[in-house]
């Protein structure tokens, strides 16, 4: 079987192994979610780590005719995770039915935090507690078949996007908001082409745009967290640690901060980003317009406002925001509703200002269904100021 349709098997096989054991506890999938994700995130860095670690010895410096110890620097310019004996998933993995199982994971998860500044209070920890001792070990077992050990490449990379996909599906957190098929972000990072520089999402969920950008700069054998510095905004505390723990799994660290981004923009990023990705939620109604209405991020001004003081559709604030983080030089690419390129009276007004200013460089259509989350169609904008 060639090497991809393995992967496929091996994915849909690791989750439905995950999704029976969930059935047969007493979880649902939402307060399943992040345990299973937590585990997710530890099979994946001790995927990446085994991937680059003889490589790193290779070329450890001697002194006295002993090689120095491994640091998680090291680690760090291969783009992985360090990870001391007791956090390594093999050693979770042979614990005994006799052994506390969660104490053993929590240790792991607070010996990451401890090692890692940006992951503190971030990877779950007292879920695990809940979660009966068989079933754990069961679901360890289960992350840890084999046949994995004898793929090549970021194999771990792809479940952990795919183990995302379907809790998305699921609607497991957040309505499954937080997830965008990776096809469409890959095809907006290869559009962009973030070589180097300051890339924000503003509405970053996951965190998903910054590891394909990520891997674009990889493609060009560079390294990703010297070329690239990362920006986030979002508005839900879980998802913040969902994007903060996809960040470090791949070796990357990101500025993410709590907020809502109509109301506030805590980087302080206006005219100095020089990329911007997102896929912000569509066709919100419920925007402050009095809160926004002298916001120097709306260069084309409020699309309309309804009866009750609320911006009537926030497509367009949306819009508006990503062009004004934008540098005179800078890119942005982004996931919109299909309606916004035909709403009239307000929305109409403030698109032919954007129009007029020649930066609208590629508009793409996805047909609908496409997201996990949304039946209605959207559209890829790209913006070049260059």
């Amino acid at each position: 079987m060639p090497q991809l349709e393995n992967i496929e098997a091996i994915e849909k096989r690791l989750w439905n192994a995950a999704d029976t054991l969930r059935a047969n506890s007493n979880y649902a999938s939402n307060e399943y979610f992040m345990p299973v994700m937590g585990l997710v995130f530890l099979r994946h860095a001790y995927s990446r780590y085994l991937a680059v670690k003889d490589e790193i010895e290779a070329n450890l410096p001697t002194r006295g005719g002993e090689k120095r110890a491994l640091t998680k620097e090291d680690f760090g310019k291969k783009s992985a995770i360090f990870l001391q004996p007791e956090t390594q998933f093999d050693y979770l993995v042979d614990l005994k039915d006799s052994d506390d199982r969660a104490k053993a994971i929590i240790n792991a998860m607070e010996s990451i935090e401890e090692d890692y500044e940006s992951l503190r209070g971030t990877l779950p920890k007292k879920e695990y507690r809940e979660l009966d001792n068989e079933i754990l070990g069961q679901l360890l077992r289960a992350l840890n078949p084999e046949e994995l050990k004898k793929v090549d490449g970021d194999v771990f990379g792809r479940i952990y996007e795919y183990f995302l996909t379907q809790f998305a599906d699921q609607k497991a957190h957040d309505g499954g908001e937080f997830f965008t098929p990776v096809s469409l972000v890959s095809l907006i990072a290869n559009a962009l082409e973030p070589k180097q520089g300051t890339l924000l999402d503003p509405a970053c969920g996951s965190g998903g745009m910054f590891v394909q950008s990520a891997r674009f700069v990889e493609k060009l054998h560079e390294n990703p967290s010297d070329k690239l510095s990362f920006y986030g905004l979002e508005k839900n505390s879980t998802t913040i640690n969902l994007a903060k723990m996809n960040l470090a799994v791949h070796g990357l660290v990101g500025d993410i901060k709590k907020a809502i981004t109509y109301y506030e923009d805590p980087h302080n990023l206006h005219k100095k980003a020089d990329f911007v990705m997102a896929n912000p939620p569509f066709n919100v109604d419920e925007i402050d317009a009095d809160k926004i209405k002298n916001d120097p991020r709306l260069h084309f001004g409020l699309p309309g406002v309804n009866k009750k003081g609320k911006v009537s559709n926030g497509n367009y604030i949306w819009i508006s925001y990503f062009y004004s983080y934008l540098t005179k030089q800078g890119r942005a690419g982004f996931v919109m509703s299909s309606q916004a390129s035909s709403a009239g009276k307000g929305e109409a007004k403030v698109r032919q200002k954007i129009i007029e200013t020649g930066h609208v460089d590629i508009m793409i259509a996805i047909r609908s269904n496409f997201f996990y989350t949304r039946t209605v169609p959207c559209e890829l904008w790209f913006f070049n100021k260059a």
